[in-house]
């Protein structure tokens, strides 16, 4: 045969990018890790499984072997977050076992990762509906538990080893911008917390809460239906007073940053042809997303450069975002993104149903709690076109995912 003779797939035309659509997301109350925490005894890969039969149980038109993939993320990959989680879940929830899974591991931006890389499949046409979400059990898992970094990290100077505690990172960004005072960062924790009880009051949170029971050793057994970590009466006055774990006479404390947490999350994904033929509701457009990498010594910084390549990628500019959805491991993280792009510190674009600081932040799981919030604010406000969800990652990076409204106007037209 001649070299030059057109092989079948050689004459195959290129393929067309699809559309992905966000259809559902769902996630459980978020708990304190410890022994005192609403999870306390719990299995992490249990409460994803909650998820997901949630999941398929609110998007009844959605036969279970059209589920053409489960990704879980965990930072964790260990005893019950390991043994690639994805599949084991999808297997433990009652889907079919034609139905595969895989495990990712991005740290705190596990869950968008998840998003994200099978929203890819689905653009390129190997999927048309997909599971993502992620899982933290951190009372079964303390974050870095059963890690070894190589010694290179050391003696080679590859990063401060410091930076592998990620409130060290946070004092690092506070001496980077000393405009972002803790005054500053405790009054935007008190504001964080008193949105997302505002969002509860209004009944904004729940609808996206799967119940959970659980039981205490020696005792009874209780329904979960809010999450734990919420303390809405919190002052200015309560926080000044906390101590600085990470630094004496520091700026970072519980108070001001997200705490150790246990919770879930899962997400329905699909293109939007397969959207339309099953009858599953279109709750967000997936426009662009980015990661980005920084020195892991302020890795709080990684949104902005995740958020200035995802805005390139989409054509877009920073003051056509209507919402912003920031994960807030720390207060200053969050300040320093703001503060970046020129946005005030209580712009209502920002967190409308509050953030980490408040709800918890069950690291692999946070970035479908963040689609979740701003699905739900895309329904309440149509006149916003564009929402942003991103968030920061412990080594150094940041990620960011721009999605359209489809209750705007103009959803679709000229649409990047």
């Amino acid at each position: 045969m001649s070299q030059h003779t057109e092989t079948p797939a050689a004459r195959r035309t290129a393929r067309a990018v699809r559309d992905v659509v966000f259809v559902d997301g769902v996630r459980t109350p978020f708990g304190r890790a410890g022994e005192k925490g609403i999870y306390a005894g719990m299995r992490a890969d249990d409460l994803v499984v909650k998820c997901i039969r949630d999941l398929m149980r609110r998007n009844p038109s959605l036969p279970a072997e059209r589920v053409d993939e489960v990704a879980i993320a965990a930072t964790t990959q260990t005893g019950d977050q390991g043994l690639t989680i994805g599949r084991t879940a999808a297997l433990l929830a009652g889907l079919p076992r034609t139905v595969p899974g895989f495990a990712i591991d991005r740290m705190c931006a596990g869950a968008m990762t998840a998003v994200t890389t099978t929203a890819s499949g689905i653009a390129f046409g190997a999927y048309d509906v997909v599971i993502a979400g992620g899982v933290e059990h951190m009372g079964n898992h303390p974050m870095g538990s059963g890690a070894d970094p190589n010694p290179r990290f050391m003696s080679e100077r590859i990063f401060d080893p410091a930076a592998l505690n990620m409130g060290n990172t946070a004092e690092n960004l506070h001496d980077r911008f000393p405009d972002i005072t803790k005054d500053r960062t405790d009054a935007y924790a008190v504001r964080s917390q008193q949105k997302l009880a505002k969002a509860y009051e209004a009944g904004l949170i729940q609808p996206d809460l799967v119940p959970v029971a659980g039981r205490k050793a020696g005792g009874g057994w209780t329904l979960n239906t809010v999450d734990e970590p919420p303390r809405p009466d919190t002052t200015v006055d309560d926080l000044a007073s906390l101590r600085t774990p990470f630094r004496a006479h520091g700026r970072v404390t519980a108070g001001n940053a997200a705490g150790l947490n246990d919770g879930a999350t899962a997400a329905l994904l699909a293109s939007g042809d397969a959207a339309d033929e099953l009858g599953l509701p279109v709750r967000m457009r997936l426009v662009a997303y980015a990661f980005a990498g920084v020195e892991p010594e302020v890795m709080g910084i990684g949104p902005v450069p995740a958020t200035e390549k995802a805005l390139r990628q989409a054509g877009l500019d920073i003051s056509d975002i209507g919402l912003f959805e920031i994960n807030e491991a720390f207060a200053v993280q969050v300040l320093s993104f703001l503060d970046h792009f020129g946005i005030d510190d209580e712009d209502p674009r920002v967190n409308r149903y509050g953030g980490a600081i408040a709800v918890g932040h069950p690291l692999a799981s946070s970035g479908v709690r963040l689609m979740n919030q701003l699905a739900r604010q895309f329904e309440e406000d149509p006149s916003v076109r564009y929402g942003m969800t991103t968030m920061c990652i412990g080594l150094g990076m940041g990620a960011t995912v721009i999605w359209e409204n489809p209750h705007h106007e103009h959803y679709g037209q000229d649409a990047a």
